[in-house]
């Protein structure tokens, strides 16, 4: 506890150095996210949870080809004890795994501790350093990767990728990566890098290669990503038609191709495809399919179909098979927007309603208040394994956040 403490010391004093020499900059946020969540069995109570969390940026650049990165999150939060072992929805992502080490967290409790209401986590999402040549931009360290130009669901985006449900996704978990990136042309790249997973496992780890290029006003990607003994064949077009933006992201996923006794049914395809529109500015819409290769149109098969690798290590939540995903955002008043988001399984059918409104309290200080509706066949006899329908087996999911950044 005492190396923790100083270790938080320093973070604090550390963007003071900032003041007096301009080449570092420090910044962050606080944020507070207050939610609800109401289970879809009979008999069971509501739980709660108040996440509070303190994160610090802090980069320096003593020339202009080398800079360094780093943050670091410190999360109190008071919670059910029960959500200290379990998730209040039976289906989700586990947290990044492409990490080579990582802190001890939580702080508190520790596993030799008894629970109570009080869980104090902390997270070193960032510290990378990176530096540019005239041949090419290097990068290594703990950092965010993400791709995809899908709105809902990223079929390319599987090393730290969020469920529909996340509310905090204004950072990218980081992951421990060597990562070179080409320019090719005014707007093309070429993006290569190895991920590193637990311990340097090279069974855990992942490398890639991703170009991306634009011709005709269209912008294209090709993905192979070589992940956990699995291969990722991804392929990514966006561009305007009419005034509106069109997207189609798709990836095709071989499980253990290099395995001489792999087996051809584990493979899978996702597809997502869509539109979006601004409306005089003041209205922003968008509808999006989904195509979920690896899911079931059968709700009996929803939870024993978890045990595929699509869903152990394919970064694969969604339980079905067919999605279609509209939502809007209008701006109300200068200061409040209003937004409204559905994640509809065409099979069961059963549905997610996320209905938002925001207010720009000022600058920096911002409040909204929201939920995640499910609406659905509730599990049969009360049985949380026994699933009727996906989103209808979900809680509803109330919240409000606060978020200031400095």
């Amino acid at each position: 506890m005492r190396k923790v403490l100083v270790f938080i010391i320093c973070l604090m004093t550390t963007p003071f150095v900032g003041i007096v020499n301009a080449e570092f900059q420090a910044s962050g946020y606080y944020k507070n996210f207050s939610t609800a969540f109401n289970s879809p069995l009979p008999d069971a109570s509501m739980m709660g949870i108040v996440v509070n969390r303190l994160r610090l940026n802090l980069s320096y650049a003593p020339t202009d080809s080398l800079s360094f990165d780093f943050a670091y999150d410190f999360t109190p939060r008071v919670q059910d004890p029960l959500l200290f072992s379990q998730s209040p929805i039976a289906v989700g992502i586990a947290s990044s795994r492409y990490r080579v080490a990582d802190l001890d967290s939580p702080i508190y409790p520790r596993t030799d501790e008894p629970i109570g209401n009080v869980g104090i986590y902390h997270n070193l999402d960032r510290a990378s350093v990176q530096f540019s040549t005239d041949f090419a931009d290097f990068s290594i360290g703990r950092d965010a990767i993400a791709w995809g130009s899908a709105r809902i669901i990223n079929p390319t985006d599987i090393i730290a990728p969020y469920t529909y449900d996340q509310l905090d996704t204004e950072d990218r978990v980081g992951v421990d990566t060597i990562r070179v990136r080409i320019p090719i042309g005014v707007m093309g790249e070429v993006d290569t890098g190895y991920i590193f997973g637990n311990n340097f496992n090279f069974d855990k780890s992942a490398v890639f290669l991703r170009t991306q290029m634009n011709a005709a006003e269209t912008d294209f990607s090709i993905l192979l990503l070589e992940f956990q003994r699995d291969l990722l064949v991804g392929f990514d077009i966006a561009r305007g038609i009419g005034g509106a933006g069109f997207w189609l992201e798709t990836a095709y996923v071989l499980t253990e191709p290099f395995n001489d006794a792999s087996d051809t049914v584990n493979n899978y395809l996702r597809t997502s495809i869509g539109f979006d529109y601004s409306f005089g500015g003041e209205t922003y819409a968008f509808i999006e399919y989904h195509f979920n290769g690896a899911g079931t149109q059968k709700p009996e098969n929803l939870l024993t179909n978890l045990e595929q690798p699509a869903y152990t290590r394919g970064g694969v939540y969604l339980l079905g098979v067919h999605y279609l995903a509209p939502g809007f955002t209008h701006q109300l008043t200068p200061l409040i927007s209003f937004s409204g988001q559905i994640l509809l399984n065409l099979s069961d059918p059963s549905t997610w309603i996320a209905p938002q409104i925001a207010y720009n309290v000022a600058e920096d200080i911002h409040l909204s208040v929201g939920g995640f509706i499910s609406v659905g066949k509730r599990p049969k006899n009360g049985d949380s394994t026994q699933f009727q329908s996906e989103f209808g087996s979900y809680p509803n999911l109330f919240f409000s956040s606060f978020r200031v950044y400095f």
